[in-house]
């Protein structure tokens, strides 16, 4: 099994409800194909470097998963297929993966997640100290009006 990346820019004018179904149609077609999803990355909505059909701005998402060449041509296909993409492209990142050890990475990282999921809400937020009145600094003599300094040829 191979691991694969696939960037793809969704019309930042769609609705978290509308970008759902997008990334459902993505989860079902993985499992269809045998494949393993490894994260979903959304990197939100950012301004494009140039216009894609007639669009200024873009939602970005990045996809890491394991799979075959079938599942990128049937994803890419459905990213052909979709008005909602603007562009896509996908990266061969491994040829020969180690689905036991992907698996653990997953477990890993949902744990790391969870950890400061749950450091965050035990520890509240620190007020910052309030500073007593403090002098002002001296100011400098850099006011004089001498002329500055020029180089000579």
């Amino acid at each position: 099994m191979r691991r694969y990346e696939t960037i793809f820019i969704a019309d930042n004018d769609l609705s978290e409800e509308d970008r759902s179904p997008i990334f459902e149609k993505l989860k079902d077609l993985i499992q269809q194909h045998g494949g393993l999803l490894v994260i979903v990355d959304q990197w939100g909505g950012k301004k494009l470097a140039y216009e894609i059909k007639k669009k200024a701005r873009g939602y970005y998402v990045r996809l890491d998963y394991c799979g075959s060449g079938i599942l990128v041509n049937e994803i890419e296909r459905f990213f052909r297929i979709d008005d909602r993409i603007l562009k896509y492209m996908t990266v061969l990142l491994d040829k020969d993966v180690d689905i036991e050890a992907v698996k653990e990475e997953i477990a890993a990282a949902e744990k790391t997640q969870a950890d400061e999921t749950e450091s965050s809400e035990a520890k509240p937020e620190a007020e910052p100290e309030a500073k007593p009145d403090a002098e002002p600094e001296a100011e400098s003599n850099d006011d004089d009006e001498s002329e500055p300094e020029t180089l000579e040829k």
